[in-house]
């Protein structure tokens, strides 16, 4: 679906400040009026509610989380983690709700909410912050889900400090301690992608703002509230909204690059030195002319069946696109990846090495020809609504392109700079090539081997 256009203005700013304040002046009427504070325990109910506000923060997760790995964006993983820790301890909490699990309430379990929403604060203050470091979060991702299953583990068998059975979801010190620094940072957060949306308007991270201050105000009225009452289920209520707005903001968003909004500066449009391969087939339109499309797509799906896993998955490539019989790949593209020309030229072979076996059993099939070069490329975000893509662009590219077209069938040929990165590399020079748009040819090596 296609990313709507809102128009802001200082009035709708303004009322959308109004209305995520009237939750928490609607705790302020009840705590203050405690007739109106009607208790209501439904024990169904709680957990229901508590376990789908848990789903949609997982589910949340997972795809900040693959946006984020995918792109190597760090605000995005840390939003990841944010989503991740409310969602495990969330779904703890559920398990809370007598007779679900236990038969009696647990500490462990009745304080898994405010723990979870409180690390969730820090992780949404870091993604607020101008942070490198996709591997560090990583780290930070198995650790948060080793806390949860030991906070599981810990409240199922009641080991100290999580052994009592009453704890009342009052203002105690336990949730203050935790309540008061989770407020000021999601303030913060807030405050700091206000400032990002301000400068570049964008629902998503509208979207983050709401819920961020949705979740202090959820940290309020957990200290405060009575436990079943009215002032109870509105944190609970209020942790859902959080999360049902940025699952409304997400659903909007143009599907290829859902969270670009949230992506850091260097994401966006950053530039760093990687390498480029292109790959296509020589003498696919001679094919194309004289085979039914049918074969000709039955060709091209056994090809990039083999073609492509080598460069993925054994040497890290990242599949930019996939044109036709044309297969653009890209190293380093998220900055991680200092060794990106020996893993271009070495994804290059492992391709060939797949598509002349398959060959072998279609010699009439049309062979590839891989070209690479390395250098200084911009990644960036293109388009607008309705196609947007993230991807390279520069006089790198345009040159591994040419390299490409200049690449014997079944060879693999590397532009100077590659060579220059891979000194035990056994070559052969191609020669000056005369390269479109190039003013002057580019020397041109054919990759033979590489060495250890």
């Amino acid at each position: 679906m296609p990313e709507r256009r809102f128009i802001y203005t200082p009035a709708m700013v303004g009322l959308t400040a109004l209305v995520l304040l009237i939750p928490l002046a609607g705790l302020v009427l009840l705590l203050r009026a405690p007739r109106l504070d009607v208790h209501w325990e439904h024990h169904p109910a709680h957990f229901w509610l508590v376990l789908l506000t848990a789903a949609l923060s997982a589910v949340l997760a997972y795809a900040t989380g693959a946006a984020a790995v995918r792109r190597g964006d760090a605000r995005v993983l840390f939003v990841s983690l944010a989503f991740l820790s409310a969602a495990g301890f969330l779904g703890l909490h559920a398990l809370a709700t007598p007779k679900v699990l236990l038969d009696t309430p647990n500490a462990g379990f009745t304080l898994a909410t405010p723990v979870g929403v409180a690390l969730a604060s820090v992780f949404a203050f870091l993604s607020s912050l101008t942070l490198s470091g996709v591997r560090l979060g990583r780290q930070l991702r198995a650790a948060l889900l080793a806390l949860m299953a030991l906070w599981a583990v810990a409240s199922v068998l009641r080991l100290p400090p999580l052994h009592g059975t009453a704890v009342p979801e009052v203002a105690d010190g336990i949730l203050t301690t935790l309540a008061v620094p989770a407020v000021l940072l999601y303030a913060v957060a807030a405050g700091r992608y206000l400032r990002t949306w301000w400068a570049r308007p964008s629902l998503m991270v509208l979207s983050m703002v709401s819920a961020f201050v949705l979740l202090a105000e959820a940290m309020v009225a957990l200290v405060f509230a009575r436990n079943w009452a009215l002032s109870w289920w509105e944190w609970h209520v209020l942790m859902l909204a959080a999360f049902v707005l940025v699952v409304a903001g997400v659903r909007i968003q143009w599907y290829e690059e859902r969270f670009a909004d949230l992506y850091q500066e260097d994401t966006v449009s950053g530039r760093r030195e990687l390498s480029v391969l292109f790959a296509d087939l020589q003498g696919f339109t001679t094919f194309s002319e004289q085979h039914d499309p049918a074969e000709v797509t039955t060709m091209l799906n056994t090809y990039f069946e083999v073609v492509v896993p080598p460069v993925v998955r054994r040497h890290g490539g990242d599949v930019d696109r996939i044109i036709g019989d044309a297969l653009m790949v890209t190293f380093n593209k998220r900055g991680d990846q200092p060794d990106h020309a020996a893993r271009a030229a070495a994804a290059g072979l492992s391709l060939q090495e797949a598509a002349a076996a398959v060959r072998e059993s279609h010699p009439n099939w049309p062979q590839f020809r891989v070209g690479i070069n390395s250098g200084i490329a911009s990644v960036s975000l293109l388009g607008t609504e309705g196609g947007r893509t993230h991807t390279v662009i520069g006089d790198t590219v345009n040159v591994a392109s040419r390299i490409e077209g200049a690449a014997p069938g079944g060879g693999v040929a590397i532009g100077p700079r590659t060579r220059e990165l891979l000194p035990q590399a056994r070559t052969e020079s191609l020669g000056p090539v005369s390269l479109k748009g190039k003013a002057d040819p580019v020397e041109v090596y054919r990759l033979l081997e590489l060495r250890a």
